[in-house]
């Protein structure tokens, strides 16, 4: 058995605390918030917890093995620091820095203490994005040409978190792991209709080898909600829609087909629409997989699939679109 705390209980952490206390090999033990309030709700649903609003006492009790970090993104780099320093493993929620330099850090210190370090790159444990990943690894989509995402929806707006570092880092995450790689440099726009100095809409561009890129499109100022993930390659295409109840994952037959036989380019080239296929996916909530894994890398002392690693690479992406923003849209290296 882990012995789990949860910190934070605001918007995510409460399903954090209902996952963490029904998986047979953790023992959820104490939740910790800064605001005592929020603990009357959870009393009632959880009366066997301890609840306190000292985040000291849970840092000093060594019989917590694993802290679960689902405070504000402003405070992530602080805690983890602190609970590793601690010998605690961490599962922080994304992103796991504001700052490359204090993510590069947290994956030392995680790795000098031999703790694990996850970072809540939710997709990541997507069964559809899971499946995605297969057929491009497969070779069924042909050469990957480009991927475009949407995510946006009306609401709910952060005071001190743009739509970049809240949303795009879902996006960032998964482009990423669907390509194999990371980008090479990174373009963004985008404004601050809602609030000055926090961008409500941002337009991401990142620029990888080959020529592939990926288009991400975040925005909290839209009239319908989207979270949406298309990957054109030169043989099928293929969108994974999270909002479909069961159909979330299509293989379009489309592209253009080139027939040398033609005298002319323009003759050989021909648009191909075949049949759409739908596979079946086998839904799990997917942070309960992301927890679970948590508990089984500890267990087994693995690196996780989004460990520090991963979520360093994330940051430095963000960084450099940020960097975009402030500097009109000008190419940023990654890492720059």
């Amino acid at each position: 058995m882990v012995k789990v705390a949860v910190v934070g209980v605001g918007y995510w952490g409460p399903n954090f605390v209902r996952i963490m206390d029904e998986l047979q090999e953790a023992e959820l033990t104490v939740v910790c918030d800064s605001d005592s309030s929020k603990f009357e709700k959870f009393s009632a649903l959880y009366p066997h917890l301890e609840f306190t609003d000292d985040l000291e006492s849970v840092l000093s009790n060594k019989a917590i093995d694993a802290a679960v970090i689902a405070t504000g993104s402003d405070s992530h780099f602080d805690i983890a620091r602190r609970c590793l320093l601690e010998d605690k493993h961490v599962l922080v929620e994304k992103p796991l820095a504001l700052r490359s330099a204090d993510a590069e850090e947290l994956v030392k210190m995680a790795a000098d203490r031999d703790r694990v370090l996850l970072v809540g790159h939710l997709l990541r444990y997507h069964k559809g994005v899971e499946k995605l990943k297969d057929y491009i690894d497969e070779g069924y989509l042909g050469k990957i040409l480009y991927v475009y995402t949407s995510r946006v929806n009306l609401g709910r707006v952060r005071k001190d978190e743009s739509a970049l570092w809240s949303f795009a880092t879902h996006d960032v995450s998964v482009v990423n792991y669907l390509l194999g790689k990371q980008p090479e440099y990174v373009t963004a726009s985008g404004q601050a209709y809602v609030r000055e100095g926090v961008h409500d809409v941002v337009f991401t561009t990142m620029h990888f080898s080959d020529n592939v890129m990926a288009h991400l499109h975040v925005s909290w100022l839209d009239p319908h909600k989207i979270r949406k993930i298309t990957v054109v390659g030169d043989k099928k295409m293929a969108v994974l829609d999270d909002m479909e109840a069961t159909e979330k994952l299509r293989i379009y037959d489309k592209g253009i087909d080139f027939t040398p036989s033609y005298g002319d380019y323009g003759e050989s080239l021909s648009i191909r629409v075949g049949d759409i296929h739908i596979p079946k996916i086998d839904m799990v909530e997917p942070l309960k997989v992301e927890c679970q894994h948590f508990l089984d890398c500890i267990q087994k002392n693995a690196e996780p699939l989004t460990g520090g690693k991963c979520g360093l690479e994330v940051v430095r992406v963000l960084e450099a679109a940020d960097k975009s923003l402030e500097e009109h849209s000008r190419a940023i290296r990654v890492g720059e």
